[in-house]
């Protein structure tokens, strides 16, 4: 049966998702996080055990098959205990066209993926290329069958947890082609390490503890040239197969993820903040019964609510093969600036029970307020609405 976007398998979905975060991440992640303490390696494979990085991996490479509705509705229900988890989701659904390699070997290291047992890492970010990507100046030589890599990455979260890392490198000299020349080359490593020949230090953080974000350093570090198939050379955040366009039409996905994992957080933070204002009690009665504490709570709980419906529509557009990278700019910003509102709501409402550690709505603000920067930053996304509206400035 269907109900609008949702048919019986998808709420069963959400709701094995949303027992599954209960169960298994609030208690991690309120045990861990305030010592920054990393994602267990159990949990890890737990995840992989309900295919949680196979989502829209296809089926006959070992995945679910399903499309961005179902990853984006995962993702909502595992940020709602913490964001790093519902992110780390991404290193398998994200990366799987940018496996390197062919033939059934590529096969085998996708079907792990699926399982949890296979995930990557972008370097993508540099010291001077943010915002702007068509910056980009770590580059690659090629020599007979290898890569030689030279420059420095910056925000290349997991990069030791991965089993390899699709390093973003211009090989192109002609500075002329700024949105041209670029691809995404995969480095293989040792898990728990970085590459031979790579250095790097984690970048201290205030939030989106559960893993290291790290800054790396590549001097003429070689590579096998290990190119995925073909076939595969599609559009993905991970693989960058099709160039400067191609990032940016991958970015669709990661754009609705990130706007799920905004959402998540904010859900989170005000189921929290209900909990408590049922149950403190100030003046001879719970605050709950306050009408300016009513008020917020029905405030928060529209703007969820609208970015929700957002989401949704763009995952469908997605899910349809159309082109929305207006739409997803739209909810990435929306969700994103909802997140952060909502999050130090629900922390006021809390008042310094909501400053500690001993709950974790303050967990939630700090990652709520990430969202605004990454995939994008809110004014990048503006931008990319008003040219699309507008014409370019």
């Amino acid at each position: 049966m269907t109900d609008g976007y949702w048919t019986d398998e998808r709420r069963m979905m959400q709701e094995a998702a949303r027992d599954f975060t209960t169960n298994e991440v609030l208690p991690v992640a309120n045990e861990l996080d305030p010592d920054k303490g990393e994602i267990p390696r159990e949990l890890i494979n737990k995840m992989g055990e309900m295919g949680y990085f196979g989502i829209t991996i296809p089926e006959d490479k070992g995945g679910l098959g399903l499309g961005c509705m179902e990853y984006c509705i995962i993702a909502e229900e595992l940020a709602r205990g913490w964001m790093s988890v519902a992110s780390i989701i991404a290193r398998g659904n994200g990366f799987w066209r940018s496996v390197p390699g062919g033939g059934a070997e590529r096969d085998e290291k996708i079907a792990q993926m699926a399982a949890g047992q296979y995930l990557g890492a972008f370097a993508m970010s540099e010291p001077n290329a943010g915002s702007d990507m068509a910056s980009v100046a770590c580059r690659a030589t090629r020599d007979g069958d290898n890569w030689i890599i030279s420059g420095n990455k910056y925000w290349c979260t997991f990069a030791d947890g991965a089993d390899f890392i699709s390093v973003v490198c211009r090989v192109d000299s002609d500075s002329e082609r700024r949105q041209g020349g670029m691809k995404s080359i995969a480095v293989e490593k040792p898990r728990g390490e970085l590459p031979a020949g790579v250095q790097g230090s984690p970048i201290p953080k205030i939030g989106y503890h559960g893993w290291k974000t790290w800054e790396l350093h590549f001097d003429n570090v070689r590579v096998p040239a290990l190119e995925p198939e073909e076939s595969e050379k599609e559009d993905s955040p991970a693989s960058m197969a099709g160039g400067f366009v191609g990032i940016q039409r991958g970015l669709e996905v990661a754009r609705a993820h990130t706007a799920a994992r905004s959402i998540g957080a904010a859900q989170g933070a005000l189921n929290v903040a209900i909990d408590y204002a049922n149950e403190r009690e100030q003046f001879g009665r719970p605050i709950g019964k306050f009408q300016a504490i009513r008020f917020k709570i029905a405030t928060a709980a529209t703007e969820i609510e609208a970015a929700r419906q957002l989401m949704y529509h763009v995952c469908n557009e997605i899910d349809h093969g159309r082109r929305a990278d207006k739409e997803a700019a739209m909810v990435k910003y929306f969700a994103a600036e909802m997140s952060e509102r909502v999050t130090s709501e629900c922390l006021q409402i809390m008042g310094g029970a909501g400053y500690t550690t001993h709950y974790p709505v303050e967990r939630y603000w700090r990652d709520a307020r990430l969202t605004k920067i990454f995939e994008g930053t809110s004014e990048i996304m503006q931008r990319i609405i008003s040219d699309r509206l507008m014409g370019k400035g």
